[in-house]
């Protein structure tokens, strides 16, 4: 079982990793130079739930802290990280391992999805996370959602999450991607959201370190190859046109993320920030 100090060490990373992204996406916003925009910077909004008494030990506990951006090249952009902790509530706990005879858990994660301004940067989204029950496991991944997918963009995203699974086990990017592909696909419209990423769940090898490590790989690995892609598109010119199909594509995102995400479901089940839980809805979107 996770320890205390495990704990710690998992709640310190994912607050590292929120200030390290918020800061790379505002260098990016800086880097832009619109004459008519000026550069984003995130407003962090902290936010708790109610905490355990001896009285009432059940009560959910814990919270965290919304990072959000509305800038020149992020037309928003959602960073959230928390730790929180209680009691499943029956029903969802049938759903969640190890809450058979104890539906008390622990979770802690970063959660983030951007939506670009110009149609030429694609959506992205990431999340890393770690919960405890009877059992523990780590869970997570990322994908890229293009409006128009440019191959040397899906190269250089599937490209750095390739690196990060081998160094967890050389079979995992040939899952985690099929994974990705499966899970991350709106079948009443019968097509995928975007152009994949990996998607994992329930690992623990009983190697905290070395799954740890693994988290720590995707996490850093969507830092480099994200940015990446957004310097590579950000001036490229677009029409009203390619607005309009990007404000079509961020429909079917809404579509996934309110019928189908786990994240959302988790998050609406554990009494979590309705705010932060659909941070991952784009400002304007439109349907056909």
């Amino acid at each position: 079982m996770t320890t205390d100090q495990q704990k710690q060490r998992l709640e310190d990373w994912f607050q590292t990793l929120q200030q390290r992204i918020c800061q790379a996406l505002e260098d990016i916003e800086d880097e832009f130079k619109h004459p008519g925009l000026l550069p984003g910077r995130f407003k962090f909004t902290p936010w708790q739930r109610s905490e355990p008494t001896p009285t009432s030990p059940d009560n959910d506990g814990g919270g965290g802290t919304m990072g959000v951006l509305h800038g020149a090249v992020f037309e928003k952009a959602g960073v959230n990280r928390s730790t929180v902790y209680g009691k499943f509530s029956p029903e969802f706990a049938g759903q969640i391992p190890g809450c058979e005879n104890d539906t008390t858990f622990w979770a802690s994660g970063l959660s983030l999805v951007i939506h670009p301004l110009n149609p030429f940067v694609p959506a992205v989204h990431m999340n890393t996370r770690h919960i405890i029950t009877t059992k523990s496991w780590f869970g997570g991944g990322a994908d890229l959602t293009p409006t128009f997918e440019f191959k040397e963009d899906t190269d250089t995203f599937h490209k750095a999450l390739r690196h990060a699974c081998n160094g967890h086990h050389p079979d995992d990017y040939a899952k985690f991607k099929l994974w990705c592909d499966e899970y991350f696909y709106l079948p009443h419209r019968q097509e995928p959201r975007g152009v994949g990423g990996i998607f994992y769940d329930y690992i623990n090898t009983d190697n905290f370190d070395h799954d740890f490590a693994f988290t720590q790989a995707v996490g850093e690995s969507f830092l480099s190859s994200y940015c990446e892609i957004v310097r590579r598109r950000m001036h490229q010119p677009w029409t009203p046109d390619d607005k309009y199909q990007q404000l079509v594509k961020r429909g079917r995102y809404v579509e996934f993320n309110l019928l189908y995400d786990r994240g959302t479901l988790f998050g609406l089940k554990t009494n979590g920030n309705i705010d932060a839980i659909l941070m991952s809805l784009p400002p304007v979107a439109s349907w056909v």
